[in-house]
């Protein structure tokens, strides 16, 4: 018989690359990202005994993460001022993501989301591919219910408004080259 601890180290271990994903959408930085992971499962694992063992493992493991990230933005923020950086490449590179874009179009939105806000970020992370009920991601965030749709709201706008206009851009560009 699976006791609750072996139960717990199995569901915390085929949660890795949620997490990870997760902490990249995060963090936008390999290094940073496995660092927020790490610090995820440590504090998961001793923190083990506040979860209940017939709910959502992967809820508590993304709030656990998503407060660890935010305690991290403050304290970079009192040390160093703005000291997170930018760098979608980095993560571009990573052999993981390369494997999941497949396709020109995914890569783009891709780097189109990786170019929204953290806020709507981790919104478009949480609900479409995750697949977490709005109040869920809410509450992960400790946001309203209303301001996550809001965020989700802004993001699609934002999204379609890059994409459209890269695609207008690249059809010029089509036209001007066959045209001769």
């Amino acid at each position: 018989m699976i006791n609750k601890k072996d139960n717990f180290s199995k569901q915390i271990s085929s949660l890795i690359p949620r997490l990870r994903r997760y902490a990249i959408v995060l963090t936008t930085i390999k290094e940073d990202a496995d660092d927020l992971l790490q610090a995820t499962l440590e504090r998961a694992i001793n923190k083990q005994h506040q979860w209940q063992e017939n709910t959502h493992l992967d809820r508590w493991a993304f709030t656990i993460m998503s407060s660890i990230w935010k305690n991290e933005i403050r304290s970079r923020s009192t040390r160093q001022g703005n000291g997170i950086t930018d760098n979608v490449q980095a993560l571009i590179d990573n052999a993981a993501i390369k494997n999941m874009e497949g396709t020109f179009l995914l890569n783009q939105v891709f780097k189109e989301v990786m170019n929204l806000s953290e806020d709507q970020r981790e919104a478009i992370l949480l609900v479409y591919v995750e697949g977490l009920k709005y109040q869920e991601a809410a509450d992960i965030l400790t946001i309203p219910t209303g301001t996550l749709m809001s965020r989700l709201a802004r993001a699609r706008i934002t999204l379609a408004n890059n994409l459209s206009d890269e695609n207008q851009s690249s059809n010029v560009i089509e036209f001007k080259e066959h045209k001769g």
